[in-house]
């Protein structure tokens, strides 16, 4: 069985990794182009095309989907099925072209949390359980039938980062299990059921806290954006990332307008709806990220 393999960053690094372990004959792997990053703005590499040319498979990096070489190139590799984990949108052209059809990999419990970032706002909204599912590519975004879906609860203590890793790994089992279903001809397929919720990208405006918020919805807030792309707000008129609070207020007494902020012994602390709530972890714009009293240590008297 021959696979294209789609996908550009690091989520996607394991499910192609666990293919190419069991053998599976991978003829094209399709990934972003090369884009100019850091400081010096060197060209850089994607995390798949890293590990592609690390196992010398072949690489194709389009700038348009739609283009007519791409589609030949595409079609010149004769893939029976292709398997797509955090890629772009594919035109129908791209997606139907397989005898076996186009899979994805997606890291909620479809049809909850279409879109591109579903394990942020599954934070973001306080659930305690999301999972992953492969389907079959079809027109709409996210709606195909599925073919497989594995739960996987969130804990309190949770961030986008430590829920990403795990579904990073488990969801590349997934892929693999998926692929071996598709081979044998044993898959079986169902419609998408229940309630659908989305999840759209997010952008830096999205990311600014909103401290007129009670206080568990800024700490699920707050760790859903964590580490990346990291919720923020205004410290003396300089913007600064907040990576974890404390989700009980403090019992400080004095009152304050909401957003302000207030130093006592080693705690720094912003005013909520609900009082006053404690910075555990931040990072002021040019600056490391620290803890609280590494931050106090170093700027305690520019904040008073």
């Amino acid at each position: 069985m021959k696979i294209v393999f789609m996908g550009t960053p690091e989520f996607a690094v394991p499910s192609l990794k666990i293919l190419v372990e069991n053998q599976y004959h991978i003829v094209g792997v399709i990934t972003a182009p090369d884009k100019p990053a850091g400081r010096g703005k060197q060209l850089q590499m994607s995390e798949v095309k890293q590990y592609a040319l690390s196992q010398n498979l072949p690489i194709l990096q389009p700038t348009n989907l739609k283009s007519p070489e791409f589609i030949q190139e595409l079609k010149n590799l004769q893939a029976d099925l292709q398997v797509v984990v955090a890629f772009r949108m594919l035109p129908e052209a791209v997606w139907a072209m397989p005898p076996l059809g186009t899979f994805n990999l997606h890291a909620s419990l479809l049809p909850k949390y279409r879109g591109a970032a579903p394990i942020n706002w599954a934070i973001i909204n306080g659930e305690t359980e999301t999972g992953i599912t492969t389907f079959f590519l079809k027109h709409e975004i996210d709606t195909g039938n599925i073919i497989f879906q594995e739960k996987e609860p969130i804990y309190f203590e949770d961030n986008a980062g430590s829920l990403y890793e795990r579904l990073m790994y488990k969801g590349a089992k997934l892929v693999l299990k998926t692929v071996q279903a598709i081979e044998q001809g044993s898959e079986q397929t169902f419609e998408q059921t229940g309630e659908a919720s989305h999840a759209p990208k997010i952008f830096r405006e999205t990311c600014q806290i909103d401290w007129n918020k009670p206080a568990l919805q800024l700490y699920n807030f707050i760790r859903g954006l964590a580490p990346y792309p990291a919720a923020w707000t205004w410290l003396k008129e300089k913007n600064c990332k907040i990576f974890k609070i404390n989700p009980k207020v403090l019992d400080w007494q004095h009152q304050a307008d909401i957003g302000s902020f207030s130093v006592q012994g080693n705690k720094l602390a912003f005013m909520s709806r609900e009082g006053w709530v404690e910075i555990i972890e931040l990072q002021l714009e040019g600056k490391k990220r620290m803890n609280t009293q590494e931050f106090l240590n170093g700027f305690r008297e520019w904040l008073v």
